[in-house]
């Protein structure tokens, strides 16, 4: 690696900060659009409910698996490398999806892109981790993080109005030229960095059992809709799903490398915002993948004004997340990851008075004003948590177990909800039918919400804790959040 680091607010650093933000921008804006067309992508595909809950899975699968993996990989091959390998490699799945003529084939694409961001996301904050000077890595990634934010804020307006004026398939064809200018500008102005200590085995062997544990999983709840739980195949899926998930528990607990290396869920604290992270984001996930849908299937909104509905979350999180992580600084994350959890679960409610008729003012905007307002209370003390309980050398790697957490939560969420809530086959098509199915679900995500504040109480008691130190090579391409950044990795 070069011994040269780069200093904040100098050329270089305003290069290197653009591709950063451009590729993983390009990720963040593709999940946001691709939720605000699944009506429209759902009529032209023909696609019914598992059809839309595969689109949204058949990429958070891979991303899930292979994003722990992706960060060994990049530590032994080059960080930069890999992170245009995967740039280069969303953007071909994008193509994919951007002509795919049938159901089949979009989740085809969609897979494609999951591996892609899983090699691309941890890389962007890697290098800016191993790139810019000690002093200046706080920074850079703030920076990061506003630019990045930038897409989320810009992804509803820009996927709602190609949907609205154009067609859904334009907006994988955004793709493209942004993937185009972000691999030129890494490949001219991006060191590349990698770990010349890196040593042992990457675990291949885990995330094919990872992959295949979520998959079975995944494939056996989404088929429950419309074949129910005696379906032959549903069980097949469902105990693969399960065997695979209880091997790669073993496998990784007799590994010498291990992507996930159980000795760090030794700490409650660790635990704890691990759980937290699972019941909060399975329900975020869930609730706000259908209340899009249910917003132009059932009250008429455009697709542009579906994905703006969500904005006011945005903001908040944009305005308030600073102060939030000062806040849990000097009170502990206990009492703000409790209300947190407990103010979205009062927001998912206010979402049942979401009825043809109402107006947006009236109904949605106080809804996902709570709803973000919980959010804001709940994510910055959860990182501050989940990187406090290890040492400083494992920071990367906790925000990287703490990312597929959160994640395969959002996977398994949006797989099986759907079902229990009663939404399955063409229901969404039908305003009465999915009235009821989403007024189920948004009761299921409120006490998913709910459980979060009890875990985050009865797990984040304020006393003193030793970080945990898991014995695992550190993996600096997972380094995330700006609290980690004052660290070496």
């Amino acid at each position: 690696m070069t011994d040269e680091r780069i200093t904040f607010g100098t050329s270089r650093a305003r290069w290197v900060l653009a591709a950063t933000a451009l590729g993983s921008g390009m990720a963040f804006l593709d999940g946001t659009v691709v939720n605000v067309a699944l009506p429209a992508m759902g009529d032209d595909l023909d696609a019914d409910v598992a059809g839309l809950q595969w689109i949204i899975n058949a990429y958070m699968l891979p991303l899930s698996a292979l994003i722990l993996l992706s960060g060994s990989l990049g530590d032994r091959l080059g960080r930069r490398r890999v992170f245009v390998v995967g740039v280069i490699w969303f953007a071909i799945a994008s193509v994919i999806c951007t002509v795919a003529p049938n159901l089949e084939v979009m989740i085809a694409g969609r897979v494609l892109q999951g591996v892609g961001g899983a090699l691309l996301t941890p890389g962007s904050l890697a290098i800016l981790q191993t790139s810019f000077a000690p002093g200046d890595r706080g920074r850079a990634v703030g920076a990061w993080s506003g630019l990045t934010s930038v897409a989320a804020a810009v992804g509803p307006f820009v996927g709602g109005s190609l949907v609205d004026s154009g067609s859904w398939r334009l907006i994988f064809l955004l793709n493209i030229p942004i993937a185009l200018v972000t691999v030129l500008i890494t490949l001219r102005h991006v060191p590349e960095t990698r770990d010349e200590t890196a040593t042992g085995k990457l675990d291949i062997a885990g995330a094919v059992l990872a992959t295949t544990g979520l998959a079975g999983l995944t494939l056996g709840l989404i088929r429950a809709g419309d074949h129910s739980f005696g379906d032959a195949l549903v069980l097949v899926s469902l105990a693969v799903g399960v065997v695979a998930l209880a091997v790669f528990v073993e496998v990784e607990r007799r590994s010498s490398h291990p992507m996930l290396p159980p000795g760090i869920f030794a700490n409650i604290r660790f635990t704890g915002a691990n759980l937290v992270t699972v019941v909060v984001y399975g329900g975020l996930g869930t609730a706000t993948f259908l209340l899009v849908v249910y917003l132009q299937t059932v009250l008429g909104y455009s697709a542009l004004w579906a994905g703006a509905s969500l904005l006011p979350m945005t903001v908040l999180m944009l305005a308030l997340s600073g102060y939030a992580g000062g806040l849990a600084d000097r009170i502990g994350p206990r009492i703000p990851m409790t209300v947190g959890p407990s103010l979205m679960s009062v927001g998912f409610l206010l979402m049942l008075r979401i009825e043809p008729g109402v107006s947006y003012v009236n109904a949605v905007l106080p809804a996902v004003t709570v709803l973000g307002l919980g959010l804001v209370a709940t994510v910055a003390p959860l990182t501050a948590t989940v990187l406090s309980s290890v040492d400083d050398h494992h920071a990367g790697m906790a925000s990287g177990v703490n990312n597929a957490v959160a994640r395969s939560a959002q996977l398994m969420a949006v797989a099986a909800i759907p079902i229990a809530a009663g939404i399955t086959g063409d229901s969404y098509r039908d305003p009465v039918a999915f009235s009821n199915g989403f007024a189920n679900a948004l009761w299921i995500s409120a006490a998913m919400t709910a459980a979060g504040a009890v875990l985050a109480w009865v797990t984040l008691a304020d006393r003193a804790v030793r970080p945990v130190d898991v014995h695992h090579h550190p993996h600096c391409a997972l380094t995330a959040p700006p609290y980690a950044q004052s660290r070496e990795s």
